[in-house]
């Protein structure tokens, strides 16, 4: 990469933040992030409500990981290209699409609450293994993407791209996981 395109993507002021201060950071946040879907998921009740589109959020919560997962490849394929800037409009984009899926996420449980999974047979451990590894990697994909970003956006170029080897597969894996447990979930609820 040219340095008059590394200048452009550059967020100026993010070069003044220290590395151990922007990693303290997003390692608080997403701790925090974390704790409270724990919270949400297994510890509040869960709210009131009969509205109707509580019901469509789960269909919303595989697209928007579908479309995630479409974007992080895409992205993975213009960054081999050399097409920097493609590479960065993509990696945004799926940012947002994760960002709002989490939104809808947490929406639909704060109605819904835990949703118990009822299959029976050689699918259950199947199922049980598939969430377990997406809940984990999920947990730790969130700093990941985040350092990835502030690496990315402070010009540290070399250590995004070291970052990004370990953010790329895990970000992917929780996307398509994502998918494969609302099909799953869906077929036997």
């Amino acid at each position: 990469m040219n340095s008059e395109l590394s200048e452009q993507l550059t967020v100026r002021f993010l070069k003044e933040v220290s590395i151990p201060k922007a990693i303290g950071l997003i390692l608080t946040i997403s701790a925090l992030a974390f704790l409270f879907i724990v919270w949400l998921l297994y510890f509040k009740e869960t709210a009131v409500t009969s509205a109707t589109w509580v019901d469509q959020l789960p269909a919303l919560n595989a697209l928007l990981n579908s479309a995630s997962t479409v974007l992080i490849l895409s992205g993975f394929v213009a960054i081999k290209k050399k097409k920097y800037v493609t590479h960065m409009k993509l990696m945004l984009t799926a940012f947002i699409t994760s960002s709002l899926f989490l939104v809808s996420y947490l929406l639909y449980h704060n109605f819904v609450g835990h949703t118990p999974f009822p299959g029976e047979g050689w699918i259950r451990p199947v199922y049980f293994v598939i969430l377990v590894s997406h809940i984990i990697l999920s947990a730790f994909v969130v700093p990941l993407v985040l350092c990835s970003y502030y690496f990315a956006f402070s010009g540290k170029f070399k250590t995004h791209r070291k970052v990004s080897k370990w953010t790329f597969p895990i970000w992917l894996y929780v996307s398509v996981t994502g998918v494969l447990i609302y099909f799953i979930l869906n077929a036997y609820v």
